[in-house]
């Protein structure tokens, strides 16, 4: 999902519309694998001020290319230097289903730790047991990663250990170009 449109997803529209409204006003929002800067560009739009990160330099400078006026930069999700209670919403926006397994408690703590009081996470992933080398990506290009498959259980206990608390599970059934079923989590830093 995370690297398409989102004019035919209504159900991902109204998430994003969801987390907008919980978190305008309470400080900047950062996407953490913005990728091309479809969801950072669609979150200002909603009239937040976000920005984007992205370990690939070609997704930023896709990014900067499509949306000149927005701030994009090179960052890796494992190392995010963000300000504690600085942030009012973060986003993984099935950007961290390729993060190490055991690295990515760590980042929904780091996610968790730059909310302020109120302040809202938002993770979108693929579901499932186990993991999926891949070989090709989205469109036919060559790739090397493996995508880590979680249940929302799972997720629901990462973020819960974070230190936030859960608002919202939206589970998604099987959309192309992705073949599995997926889930959207919304976590709030309690205020």
């Amino acid at each position: 999902m995370g690297a398409g449109r989102l004019d035919a997803q209504p159900w991902l529209r109204a998430a994003l519309a969801a987390f907008a409204e919980s978190v305008r006003g309470l400080g900047p929002v950062l996407d953490v694998g913005c990728g091309p800067g479809i969801v950072t560009a669609h979150l200002t739009g909603l009239g937040l001020d976000a920005s984007g990160v992205d370990l690939s330099p070609r997704m930023i400078e896709h990014a900067r290319r499509d949306y000149p006026d927005l701030q994009f930069s090179v960052a890796s999700a494992t190392d995010l230097d963000l300000a504690p209670a600085s942030m009012g919403g973060v986003l993984g926006w099935w950007s961290l289903f390729n993060l190490p397994r055991e690295a990515l408690p760590g980042v929904l703590r780091t996610f968790a730790d730059a909310l302020v009081p109120g302040g809202h996470a938002l993770v979108g992933t693929h579901v499932g047991d186990g993991d999926i080398a891949r070989t090709e990506g989205y469109g036919g290009l060559p790739v090397s990663w493996t995508t880590h498959l979680y249940r929302p259980e799972e997720l629901v206990g990462m973020l819960v250990d974070a230190g936030l608390e859960m608002v919202a599970e939206l589970g998604l059934p099987v959309q192309p170009p992705s073949l599995l079923p997926q889930v959207l989590l919304a976590a709030r830093r309690p205020a």
